[in-house]
């Protein structure tokens, strides 16, 4: 199997994600970069990292933040996103990986990657920590969409869930403001409805937001606005948790003996809560697996996405989804 890794997508780039590329290797899969070549191998060596172990898809520019999303396909076409989806396109490799802005790599995956034949539109999904981490989907893709595009994540997300991360049947849940069907917004009732009369679906009905991290579901159905509103939401309650317990731990000499005992089942805590451990957001609905890192993603987090990707490619859940929609029409 051959990951690819945008080298220059990211805040930290290139030299975190050069460490995490070695660091993945230990996953016994090929690992290459795309990118500028020169660069690379500057900045590898000038912080005297062996990168001989990988290998390298030349690319000549950079998808900036700033960079409209379409100039990936066209004035941007040959950056390292651009050409490291051409090469997952193309057969060169099973996976990719990239810390990039998201917008470019959607709409590069979608049109270069391409969708499974009957989604209507690729989504991005991540799980949450929680009693039993659950699945939400979307969280960023798509701020506005259709009923029937929830019940197309909710079957996308099942499939994920079983793969990857397997869970045999997921509880599929709608998130919504109120437990009853009739509560929401035209979306989310007509939503409910579809939900509720698919076949196999394993539907547990409205999910509201206090419940999302207390087991109410193995997936989360939303629209990316809702979603990604949650996951940043869920993102900034950690980091104001920890922020407050280190003031708490280190007032005083007492609180800090207390500090010493609970590590351990802090740092356990911690880590279920820390992003850099889930590697990144698969996007899925397309023909080869994506993984769109945190921006801000160090080496850890790098590392984590290629394992994330391994694991996606090896559950054969991408085959499953493609299974699932054989007889659905895609939206041109």
């Amino acid at each position: 199997m051959r990951i690819i890794i945008d080298a220059h997508g990211g805040d930290l780039a290139p030299l975190e994600t050069i460490k995490g590329a070695l660091a993945a290797l230990d996953c016994g899969e090929r690992i290459a970069l795309t990118g500028i070549p020169k660069v690379i191998r500057s900045c590898a060596e000038e912080n005297s990292l062996d990168i001989s172990a990988l290998e390298i898809i030349p690319a000549s520019s950079v998808m900036e933040m700033h960079d409209e999303a379409k100039a990936v396909l066209k004035e941007k076409a040959e950056s390292s996103m651009g050409a490291g989806l051409r090469a997952l396109a193309s057969g060169e490799a099973e996976a990719f990986v990239s810390a990039g802005p998201t917008g470019a790599l959607l709409m590069g995956a979608t049109m270069i990657v391409k969708r499974i034949k009957g989604v209507k539109r690729p989504a991005l999904c991540v799980v949450l920590p929680g009693e039993n981490p659950a699945l939400l989907i979307d969280c960023g893709a798509n701020a506005e969409c259709r009923p029937e595009m929830l019940l197309q994540f909710a079957k996308l997300g099942r499939e994920y869930m079983r793969g990857v991360v397997g869970v045999e049947n997921p509880r599929v849940g709608l998130v919504n403001n109120g437990a009853e069907e009739s509560k929401g917004t035209q979306l989310q009732i007509e939503a409910y409805k579809l939900l509720a009369s698919e076949q196999g679906l394993n539907f547990a009905g409205n999910v509201e937001g206090r419940d999302i991290l207390l087991g109410a579901c193995d997936v989360l159905v939303a629209d990316g606005f809702t979603g990604n509103v949650i996951l940043k939401t869920v993102e900034g309650a950690a980091a104001l948790l920890f922020g407050r317990l280190k003031e708490l731990f280190y007032q005083n000499t007492a609180s800090k003996l207390a500090a010493a005992v609970l590590k351990p089942s802090l740092k356990q805590m911690k880590d279920s809560l820390d992003y850099t451990k889930y590697g990144g957001a698969p996007i899925v609905g397309l023909c080869k697996p994506v993984i769109k890192a945190h921006g801000s993603s160090n080496a850890e987090a790098i590392k984590n996405a290629v394992y994330q990707a391994v694991a996606w490619q090896s559950s054969g859940a991408g085959e499953r989804m493609a299974e699932v929609f054989a007889s659905e029409k895609g939206e041109e």
